[in-house]
């Protein structure tokens, strides 16, 4: 089951945040019957990307709840969180919804685990509050800058979109078949898409604004993030997906760039790895946290 958790986020913006676990019970203590607390599980804070939303993360956050108190955000924006068109959508923003979830339910020091602009929230985050964080994984995001040409071709893409869509089913062949931005068929990305799709009156739609989506994503394609990064002083995981969108030699670059940084790739997969192949996922991150644990 997912339990929601509602968080005030900068600016006041309401955050919707979910535990994909029942919490831990207590057991009685057999010597007076009382329950007895079990230790505090250690937190995880899953970001998603850009379009993304919390359920993403819903069997990574199930997997994790034998040993962590799992927690996926849905960001500003997406998912069932605050869309006012008069909220900021800038990276500090994002950074302070993260901060307040880590603070206000009580999960830090946490794992930080963020996919593509999520990741960058969560090493900007790592770098500005290190007492918040224990572990980061990177998960398929570019410390390079992209871009003006980057942020013209999404502009273009949004408006590509055949929307709205007459069914869910529709949504998945498109994304999954037949958008012509895609470099290859993939049923998981249609998959991906139609989960974050409403029924509308004429169709479905995004839950999200493009608009938003393009505010937010022109606050960080300008610029590089290596002086951010470099600054992060916790245990640091790269993973990309070898068909992803961070080369190689940009990941290990990160890696080097990294005071505690490690390596890691995902056979198989693309810019979605952890969504698309998560029992490879699993197997390239497991290590990680294992070591965690054990500090």
């Amino acid at each position: 089951m997912a339990r929601r958790m509602d968080v005030t986020g900068a600016g006041g913006v309401r955050l919707a945040a979910w535990e994909f676990a029942d919490p831990p019970k207590a057991d009685p203590d057999p010597a007076d019957g009382r329950a007895e607390a079990e230790p505090r599980a250690p937190g995880v804070l899953l970001l998603h990307g850009l379009m993304g939303r919390a359920s993403h993360w819903a069997p990574t956050a199930r997997w994790l709840a034998a040993r962590y108190r799992a927690v996926a955000l849905d960001q500003r924006g997406h998912g069932q969180s605050g869309k006012s068109a008069q909220a900021a959508f800038t990276r500090e923003a994002y950074v302070e919804d993260a901060e307040a979830t880590l603070e206000q339910l009580g999960l830090a020091p946490a794992v930080l685990i963020g996919h593509a602009m999520g990741a960058l929230t969560a090493w900007q985050l790592a770098a500005k509050r290190p007492d918040l964080v224990r572990g980061l994984i990177i998960c398929d995001m570019r410390a390079s800058a992209l871009g003006a040409a980057s942020q013209r071709e999404w502009a273009d893409w949004f408006q590509s979109w055949p929307v709205p869509f007459a069914t869910l089913a529709d949504v998945r062949t498109w994304f999954g078949e037949d958008d012509p931005w895609a470099e290859r068929p993939n049923p998981a990305r249609g998959a991906f898409y139609a989960e974050v799709m409403h029924e509308s009156a004429d169709g479905w739609r995004p839950v999200f604004e493009p608009e938003q989506m393009l505010r937010s994503r022109e606050t960080w394609v300008y610029d590089a993030h290596w002086e951010e990064l470099a600054q992060v002083r916790c245990p640091t995981l790269v993973v990309r997906g070898l068909d992803g969108e961070l080369g190689r030699a940009e990941a290990q670059e990160m890696v080097r760039v990294l005071p505690r940084g490690e390596y890691a790739e995902v056979a198989d997969a693309g810019h979605l790895a952890h969504y698309d192949r998560p029992v490879a996922w699993r197997a390239a991150v497991s290590p990680f946290l294992d070591s965690l644990l054990r500090d």
